[in-house]
């Protein structure tokens, strides 16, 4: 596999972290998940999945978990030992607690001077809130998105999924890997400084603009993505069911309007705006007129872009996803969520399976060398 070979400690918890080393592990990197006695907090995140939860399962899979007590000497020295023989370390501990662990970049680059090591936290490690802990919704609302995401009452609304949490993780995951090819040809190491607060703003580059140019909050209803378009918008179908039209590009707005009848609506679309109501209000009626399975396959036969809201149970049994294998039914029965990124040659092999706590702690420490 792409990975095989690469050694990657891991001491992050929750989302972010995990979600980096997973897809390091799935692609072959040895990982080794260090945990304290009581184990990750997500070993214990409801509903239960026989032996652990099934958000472990997923973002433990593949990893070797070793037990060590950080309060302690030994538990140190344990860790600081592993950190001289890896190539990458991943931690997401508030700014300042590896190094007063004895674990910080500088101590381990002193050791170990090609280590790519990777830091994720809210703020960043010198930003204006050092010492602050967030978790992923504090940060959706300091960065304005939940000043987007609002409810049918006009109040922001809470997002299904953690995006900050995601997009930090995958920022962290592409600055380990930028890390890791440039030491390909300098043989050194890195230190990546991801800020979760800097990664979800980065996110807002389709938003932004009002707030650039004069210094304004974007009108949601007339935003081209949260609100202001026919196009971009949910619509309720006779079963009490949802749907959505999700594309903005003229083509698609030709073809579905010609195919209801309603050419003259055409123009209205070009902009988004208060300006679309009558074709809001056409769309709306329309669809509430029939249930969403007759319009599924009707707009099926049309090239715009569209689909329904699906419930979890719905989304995983999906088709295409089951077409594409994106949810695996390991040998145990449980279920998991396939590896994203597809390569031709050489593909993932991953390894359905998160440890036991504690599961390779002796294995691990007994094969490192003494390094100090």
């Amino acid at each position: 596999m792409k990975l095989e070979g690469l050694k990657v400690v891991d001491l992050s918890w929750f989302l972010p972290g995990p979600y980096l080393t997973t897809a390091l592990a799935d692609h072959g990197a040895e990982v080794i998940k260090v945990e304290p006695p009581d184990g990750d907090p997500g070993r214990h995140i409801r509903p239960p999945d026989q032996r652990t939860s099934v958000f472990f399962r997923n973002m433990g899979r593949g990893k070797k978990s070793v037990v060590l007590d950080l309060k302690t000497a030994e538990g140190r020295a344990d860790l600081f030992r592993l950190a001289c023989e890896a190539d990458v370390l991943v931690e997401s501990f508030r700014p300042g607690v590896a190094a007063r662990f004895g674990i910080g970049y500088e101590a381990v680059k002193e050791k170990n001077p090609g280590i790519v090591y990777c830091s994720i936290s809210a703020f960043g490690q010198d930003g204006a809130y050092p010492g602050r802990a967030a978790h992923d919704l504090a940060l959706e609302a300091m960065t304005g998105v939940l000043s987007l995401t609002l409810g049918a009452d006009g109040r922001p609304a809470i997002p299904g999924i953690p995006v900050a949490d995601l997009v930090s993780g995958l920022h962290g995951l592409s600055g380990v890997l930028m890390a890791l090819l440039r030491r390909t040809t300098t043989g050194k190491g890195d230190y990546i400084d991801v800020s979760m607060h800097e990664a979800l703003m980065a996110s807002c580059a389709n938003v932004v603009g009002s707030a650039f140019t004069d210094g304004t909050q974007p009108d949601v209803k007339n935003q081209r993505t949260t609100g202001g378009s026919a196009f971009y918008r949910v619509y309720d179908t006779s079963d009490d069911r949802q749907l959505v039209l999700a594309g903005q590009e003229m083509k698609f707005i030709r073809n579905l309007l010609t195919a209801l009848g309603k050419p003259e609506f055409i123009d209205l679309c070009e902009w988004p705006g208060a300006h679309q109501k009558p074709v809001m209000d056409f769309l709306a009626a329309t669809f509430r007129g029939k249930p969403l399975a007759h319009w599924l396959k009707w707009l099926d036969t049309l090239d715009i872009c569209y689909g329904p809201v699906n419930t979890l149970p719905e989304a995983i049994a999906d088709t295409n996803l089951v077409k594409r294998s994106a949810i695996v039914t390991a040998d145990d029965g449980r279920k998991h969520l396939a590896p994203v990124v597809r390569f031709k040659d050489e593909p993932s092999r991953p390894l359905y399976r998160e440890p036991l706590l504690g599961e390779h702690t002796e294995e691990v420490l007994e094969s490192k060398s003494k390094l100090v």
